[in-house]
């Protein structure tokens, strides 16, 4: 039996970036993890769908070479060596995590871990690994984070991984299909409609809500379908597809979905299911210890220091619903400090950055107008598009806006929301503004240089009172 201060269960961005700050405080800290560190992020997920939109992007750039005075003819694309790039950012990023958890001394263990009951021997229980020669090894602490992620969900369709895909399954295609029926119209969704379409693949796009991401603010998704169509990616909204509909024959795949009074019929050769995600909860002992909570969705319930209902179990990321990359890394900081007894700030959801990688981007944190409204804030709001900023003009790309929508009574930021050039690039700024509690005056006085991007911030400010300059 090995002795540790912890055991993550999870070696995703929000595990290993957990492990590597428990071993920064002193923590001794094993780390188990059954495939390889890195988790969907990195290997299944954010990492190689951006390899692909940046393919995507730089064929588009080449198509349009001629608006800059540029002569490029023939062009064309090599998806085999598009895949071959994205599993080369992806090796060289996993040998990157290796090396830090190494070098933070973190014990890294392969295999299955699971957690055994407490005991009038082991108060606090112990986990359990079986490791890929079969062999078990116990560990004990004192705490234990749960970082064991999420997968993609399939509302029951069955997915041969060809033909009727997820995203897992899509990003190790290594070839395009002719069309695709991407069902769900949420970020990873409209993701991968850009990434197709850049690739000449014809795209049709069904979602059961009103509009696509639906929980972005509306001005923003309404910008971003009617963008997105200039592409000549189609939208079906308000579609509740029928699950049993959905049949593989001859190569193609069909399926009918209710639209209003409507049942529409819909063919392509392949479909991607993109609605959502759930979390892996299941297989390792959760169920065994009681006093544990989970919200609807099966996402366990913790505080804003990670904490669950189980004093000795602390759990962080998809598993808790965060849903994001860099929020499982921040949550997995904050429950290591917990543990170690500091004091640190209490997670704050409405206070982080969404990035959507499409063309163009969207970036928004806080709350959008219609949530400060429900609130019951009294809000202000300031707009102004990128065509007024001298840099979008350089870039040639002057689509979109920068929304910002303020407490009318404090000036205070309450969300802020951008649809355009790189705005993933440049959202912190609305992030530390909001972390800061700043007044989109206090923004607005930010000197921003030009000729930049960020430009759009300190218009979209003076615009709350009506003082844009470029407008």
């Amino acid at each position: 039996m090995s002795n540790f201060d912890v055991v993550v269960l999870g070696g995703g961005t929000g595990g290993y970036v957990a492990a590597i700050r428990g071993a920064q405080l002193g923590l001794k800290v094993a780390l188990v993890e059954r495939e390889k560190v890195g988790g969907t992020c990195l290997h299944r997920g954010c990492i190689p769908s951006k390899a692909f939109l940046r393919s995507g992007e730089v064929l588009h750039t080449f198509k349009r070479a001629s608006e800059f005075g540029i002569s490029a003819d023939n062009i064309a694309f090599d998806f085999g060596a598009i895949f071959a790039r994205k599993e080369k950012i992806v090796g060289n990023l996993h040998k990157g995590v290796e090396n830090l958890l190494k070098k933070n001394g973190v014990t890294v263990i392969r295999g299955e871990g699971a957690l055994v009951p407490p005991s009038i021997f082991s108060p606090n229980g112990l986990v359990s690994v079986m490791t890929p020669e079969g062999q078990q090894e116990l560990l004990e602490s004192e705490k234990v984070i749960i970082a064991t992620g999420s997968r993609p969900k399939t509302l029951g369709i069955p997915i041969d991984g060809v033909h009727v895909m997820t995203s897992d399954d899509a990003l190790s295609r290594e070839t395009l299909p002719k069309s695709v029926i991407i069902i769900g119209g949420g970020i990873i969704g409209v993701e991968w409609a850009q990434i197709y379409s850049d690739f000449g693949v014809d795209v049709t796009v069904v979602e059961f809500m009103p509009r696509i991401v639906p929980t972005e603010d509306e001005e923003i998704s309404t910008e971003l379908e009617k963008l997105l169509k200039r592409r000549k990616i189609k939208f079906v909204t308000g579609a509740a597809v029928q699950t049993d509909s959905v049949k593989v024959a001859d190569g193609q795949v069909s399926l009918q979905a209710q639209i209003g009074e409507v049942l529409q019929n819909f063919s392509a050769e392949a479909v991607l299911v993109s609605v959502g995600r759930e979390p892996v909860t299941q297989g390792f002992g959760l169920e065994n210890r009681e006093k544990l909570q989970f919200r609807r969705g099966g996402w366990i319930e913790v505080d804003g220091f990670g904490q669950t209902g189980d004093p000795s179990l602390y759990a962080i990321g998809d598993v808790v619903g965060g849903g994001l990359a860099h929020v499982a890394s921040h949550q997995g900081i904050i429950a290591m400090e917990h543990i170690k007894g500091l004091d640190p700030h209490a997670f704050e959801m409405h206070k982080v950055a969404r990035c959507i990688y499409t063309r163009p981007e969207v970036a928004s944190v806080g709350y959008t107008e219609a949530e400060a409204r429900q609130k019951g804030y009294e809000v202000k709001v300031g707009k102004f598009p990128f065509r007024g900023i001298g840099k979008a003009l350089v870039f040639g790309e002057m689509d979109g806006f920068a929304k910002l929508v303020v407490d009318a009574t404090t000036g205070d930021l309450l969300g802020a929301h951008l649809i355009g050039p790189e705005v993933t690039n440049y959202i912190s700024e609305a992030g530390l503004a909001m972390v800061l509690n700043a007044s989109a005056w206090e923004i607005s006085q930010t000197i921003h240089p030009h000729p930049t991007l960020s430009e759009v911030f300190g218009e979209a400010a003076l615009a709350v009172e009506g003082r844009a300059i470029h407008m």
